[in-house]
């Protein structure tokens, strides 16, 4: 048995992914043999396993490539949007160069052919666990420098608009604070009157779209 790389403070979060019974069944025996892994959901087909995804946020998803509903790569597509730092085995019973390169397009980081053994997989759950480890400090620091970059933001747009400044700055500032699907009000309300000043009346309308559908959510 070995211990993983994730946090010392939790177990790895696993979710696998098979039509067969068989294969789940004997994945779960495998995963149970290795330290700091906890299997949090099993899915018989790639729908399935979206849905466990969203609820559990698993830190690995294992995922047959041909499963019904929606195969394994589509799935850890439609998983990686929802949970960018979750990591990806790949499950298949061929090991074909053309699927292989397909996966690793889409972010997937280990590919096992079936049947596989208790060491291939530990060792897959190993790398894997790296892997993750890194990303999730990438999202947090890349997190923490756009917290930092919108309140310089905030800071800019609150001087701007006490002095009702309307120049291509004041734009580009209130412009971006705009982007951000939580943006405040004021700041949207703000870039609207000096859309106004300005006459810019096609960004206004494309504006006020926007407006009108928070305010409908």
């Amino acid at each position: 048995m070995t211990q993983t790389e994730a946090s010392p403070h939790r177990k790895l979060k696993v979710l696998i992914a098979d039509d067969v019974q068989e294969t789940r069944r004997n994945t779960r025996l495998m995963l149970a043999t290795i330290d700091d892994v906890e299997v949090v959901a099993i899915a018989s087909n790639g729908l399935q396993a979206v849905d466990m995804a969203k609820e559990h946020h698993p830190d690995i998803v294992l995922l047959d490539i041909n499963m019904p509903e929606m195969d394994g790569l589509t799935a850890y597509k439609h998983i990686a949007q929802i949970h960018p730092d979750t990591g990806c085995i790949i499950i298949s019973a061929e090991k074909d160069t053309t699927t292989l390169r397909t996966a690793m397009s889409i972010g997937v980081q280990e590919y096992l052919i079936k049947p596989f053994t208790g060491e291939e997989l530990e060792i897959a759950i190993a790398r894997l666990s790296q892997r993750v480890e890194q990303v999730r400090q990438k999202l947090a620091q890349a997190e923490q420098l756009c917290r930092r970059n919108e309140a310089y933001l905030k800071q800019l747009a609150s001087e701007y608009a006490k002095t009702r400044r309307t120049d291509d700055q004041a734009v580009e500032v209130f412009e971006q604070l705009a982007e951000n699907p939580q943006c405040e009000m004021r700041w949207l309300q703000n870039l609207g009157m000096i859309y106004i000043v300005r006459q810019d009346w096609g960004r206004l309308k494309i504006l006020a779209a926007k407006v009108e559908q928070r305010i409908k959510k």
